[in-house]
């Protein structure tokens, strides 16, 4: 599989801004954090959900289904350890909706057609209600998205357009109390966060996305830790992110994989995969 370091960088946005929300929002006591509300929540799980299935078609390029499958069982294996100690985690979800969604759409040619059911499934999960219901849709449109590669001129006007749909929506939302519209506002966020990353490409960002089910993991041990402690929201998910970033550039500068996504591939091709230090001339 081809790394895209587009793709990384945004990753590793999309995990910093996970960080900082779930860190918000398990914290005891009151939230008066405007600015999360307003500018982050519901902004980074629409990204990482996006990644996942462009993930899905470029793992598909170069593995069978029956790969993807036990790839799929392997993350819900993680998300069921991991929902021990975080009843909030996302990976069996994500396992979940990726076998019972993404595989079967996989047999379907082109991306045109992928990309009207993923917005179709995507309007039916905004108008239900939201939250994870959204997941399968963003799952089949980044899957469309990778099939179609769109150029890098459509990054700026569609930041410009995302970016104006996400004030509005976020403006008039208290105005209406329509929820649909409050998630609208999200997912227009998301989609504005994510062109400027793609078009401002913050390589110091890649570290982070490579190993980003190490980052995600590790971050929800930190938060089940330190939430009953009522620390300010910016010093644990600040300390967090710095900590995470140097450790991925550390990691990553003398392995070729991150620590779980290493035993993720081993898993799922059931053998065991090199991950030496990279060597140096």
């Amino acid at each position: 599989m081809t790394r895209i370091r587009e793709l990384d960088a945004l990753r590793g946005f999309a995990v910093c801004g996970i960080m900082l929300v779930n860190t918000w929002q398990h914290t005891e006591g009151p939230k008066n954090e405007w600015w999360v509300e307003t500018f982050l929540q519901g902004r980074f799980y629409p990204i990482f959900s996006l990644l996942f299935g462009i993930s899905f078609a470029l793992v598909l390029e170069s593995a069978s289904r029956w790969v993807l499958l036990r790839r799929l069982l392997w993350l819900l294996v993680f998300g069921l350890i991991q929902r021990t100690w975080y009843p909030g985690e996302v990976l069996t979800y994500y396992a979940v909706f990726g076998i019972g969604v993404l595989l079967p759409v996989s047999f379907l040619s082109g991306g045109w057609p992928i990309l009207v059911l993923g917005v179709a499934a995507l309007a039916w999960g905004v108008w239900v209600g939201g939250g994870i219901l959204i997941i399968p849709g963003l799952f089949l449109i980044g899957m469309a998205l990778m099939e179609l590669r769109p150029g890098r001129r459509w990054l700026l006007p569609g930041l410009v357009v995302s970016a104006a749909v996400s004030a509005v929506l976020t403006w008039i939302y208290p105005m209406t109390g329509q929820w649909w519209i409050y998630v609208t506002a999200g997912l227009a966020g998301a989609a504005a966060y994510s062109l400027l990353v793609l078009w401002a490409r913050p390589r110091w960002l890649e570290p982070m996305g490579k190993m980003a089910l190490t980052n995600y993991v590790s971050g929800t041990v930190v938060i089940a830790l330190t939430a009953p402690m009522r620390w300010p929201v910016l010093a644990v998910a600040g300390a967090t992110l710095v900590a995470q970033l140097l450790f991925s550039w550390w990691w990553l500068s003398r392995f070729r994989y991150g620590p779980l996504e290493w035993v993720w591939r081993m898993l799922t091709w059931w053998k065991r995969v090199e991950n030496r230090p990279i060597l140096r001339s």
